[in-house]
């Protein structure tokens, strides 16, 4: 059952422009750092997300100059050094559960880098559909600077799938930064804006595909990701029936009707 999504956040900025959905972390002072309770509102809300059919893209902005920081060091690394196995375990699983949210939340996300875009941070571009960054953006995935592994929240399967096994064994091991135009370069970013365009580009970006047919693009999110693990002959078959579900959909026929016309089809998302 669909309904219509209302949200007010205390641990992050957030606005709807008309079927757009903005965030942005709020302690641009800090450079935007996560806390546990704002790791859990954001999992939460992409968890909803899913079953918001008024919601058709995502836009995850910078603050202050700086897309977030990570982990904050006094309100998550240092009371993670105190606990134990289990606690420490919850912990883990929950900032795993946000990538999971975001890669099923059914709508594409699209993440505008400025500034830093470090450990946690890092990760939620990465779990992003699309990245748009000005030529400032410095992106790390530095787990190994604070004495933890590489593999953190999902970097060991995505981050390869997006710039190679070479290049991101180079950042997961030394966590140094990637320049903004190494990940151009790369295919981390799919352009690079100046600071200040990047917010319109990012709108601009999702306001053409929120005008798409949206119930087949959230089958396209959901093919981009089951199909990690798919054979081609099983990727084949899964992209046959999702095609098959798609053409029973109003916008197919409104497409059709638009061609035949020598129109723009105007897309409603069913």
């Amino acid at each position: 059952m669909s309904k219509k999504f209302e949200r007010n956040p205390k641990h992050f900025n957030w606005r709807l422009e008309k079927d757009i959905a903005v965030i942005q972390l709020n302690r641009p002072e800090r450079k935007n750092p996560l806390t546990f309770d704002s790791y859990a509102e954001l999992r939460d809300t992409f968890r909803d997300l899913r079953y918001a059919d008024d919601v058709h893209a995502v836009v995850f902005l910078p603050n202050g100059g700086n897309f977030c920081s990570g982990g904050d060091v006094n309100d998550i690394i240092g009371p993670l050094v105190a606990m134990d196995m289990k606690e420490l375990l919850a912990f883990t699983r929950m900032t795993g559960d946000l990538v999971k949210a975001m890669l099923h939340c059914g709508k594409p996300i699209i993440s505008a880098v400025d500034g830093v875009a470090v450990g946690a941070g890092a990760i939620i571009a990465m779990a992003s559909d699309l990245r748009i960054a000005t030529p400032e953006a410095q992106t790390a995935f530095l787990f190994t600077r604070v004495g933890l592994a590489g593999c953190d929240m999902g970097a060991c399967a995505m981050l390869p799938r997006i710039i190679g096994q070479g290049r991101a064994a180079e950042l997961l091991y030394t966590g140094r930064a990637m320049t903004a135009q190494e990940g151009e370069r790369w295919g981390f970013f799919n352009r690079l804006v100046a600071a200040d365009a990047l917010e319109k580009e990012a709108l601009d970006l999702a306001r053409r595909i929120a005008a798409g047919p949206n119930f087949a693009h959230g089958i396209t999110k959901t093919q981009l990701n089951q199909e990690w693990s798919m054979s081609l002959e099983q990727a084949i078959e899964a992209e046959a029936q999702a095609q098959a579900i798609c053409m029973q959909t109003k916008d197919f026929e409104r497409a059709y009707r638009a061609f035949v016309a020598k129109e723009k089809p105007v897309f409603e998302g069913n």
